[in-house]
């Protein structure tokens, strides 16, 4: 098959090996793939990972172990546990010490014709849900992960950091909840797509100097940190939602004199993003910038680097 592979050096292989699925595993033929940042990063060191890039996708399922999937439109989570550790046994498998995760983590991705996931990972689509709309499923649940750890309340004032795609489904997942909500960019465009949805946006010299009680960071810099820090006001809570390559050298006292919690903030449930999106309670149109042939997916992923860029997908 064709697939897009980092071995220290980007590539794509027009004859990458077939995925063979393992006991409990479904064979999915890719239809759209979309590009995250965190892929941008691992193509920069992030994690030492090798193999095919690429964790969100839709797809249609062509083997599993129950038949009745087979020909099914479908999205998948991205963390494959062990099921069987103390950690699994608690509910936490998307923290299992020897999970694989898709195109991140000892497990070959969706920038490519086939993958391969286990069948309890994957979630049946709505007819109603475009490819275009569903790409966003596994970001977009990354978002609604934030309401899981903390609790936002209609009379707080939150912050998200970051114009960026996260930041984009963050700000709209949180508008939800019905709390003062501010989008802090540096993209013109960006922001006029915040403001279109009904969001409060602006620049981060804009910002009135009152601090949140909320902040979250979806700048996808190590240097977001310190900004989102000098905005939680003192016992409030800051959010981590970006990964990075990069190191930080960080002054920690401000978070003891302050009290200010650290929530990191990773994958997110599945079925609220699916309803959400079916509903166009968060319409993700506006964000799609682009979607190139899988044999393109060099310049794909070039164009997604670039300032001002939301959503670019790969169509195998």
């Amino acid at each position: 098959m064709r697939a897009v592979v980092f071995d220290g050096t980007l590539r794509l292989d027009p004859d990458y090996p077939d995925p063979v699925p393992e006991e409990g595993e479904a064979l999915v033929r890719v239809r759209l793939a979309g590009i995250c940042n965190t892929d941008l990063e691992i193509a920069r060191g992030y994690l030492n990972y090798r193999g095919v890039l690429g964790h969100e996708f839709v797809g249609e399922v062509v083997a599993a172990p129950d038949h009745a999937w087979v020909g099914c439109r479908v999205v998948g989570e991205i963390n494959a546990p062990c099921r069987h550790c103390a950690t699994c046994q608690q509910g936490n498998g998307n923290h299992c010490p020897q999970r694989t995760v898709l195109g991140i983590v000892g497990r070959d991705g969706t920038f490519a014709d086939l993958l391969r996931l286990p069948l309890a990972n994957l979630h049946r689509l709505p007819d109603s849900l475009s490819d275009e709309e569903a790409v966003f499923v596994e970001p977009l649940a990354a978002a609604f992960a934030i309401l899981e750890r903390v609790t936002v309340r209609p009379s707080d004032r939150v912050v998200v950091l970051g114009d960026g795609k996260l930041g984009q489904l963050v700000a709209r997942v949180l508008q939800g909840v019905g709390a003062h909500l501010t989008a802090v960019g540096r993209h013109p465009a960006k922001l006029e797509r915040l403001r279109a949805a009904g969001i409060a946006a602006c620049q981060r010299d804009e910002l009135p100097p009152e601090r949140a009680d909320v902040v979250v960071d979806c700048t996808g810099s190590a240097a977001g940190f310190l900004d989102a820090l000098q905005l939680t006001r003192p016992r409030g809570t800051l959010v981590l939602k970006s990964t990075v390559a990069a190191s930080l050298s960080l002054n920690l006292a401000p978070l003891v004199v302050d009290e200010i919690t650290v929530v990191g903030s990773r994958c997110g449930p599945f079925a609220p993003a699916i309803r959400a999106l079916a509903t166009r309670r968060v319409d993700v149109r506006p964000l799609l910038s682009a979607v190139y042939p899988l044999t393109e997916a060099l310049p794909a992923l070039a164009k997604a680097a670039q300032p001002g860029v939301l959503k670019v997908a790969l169509r195998p």
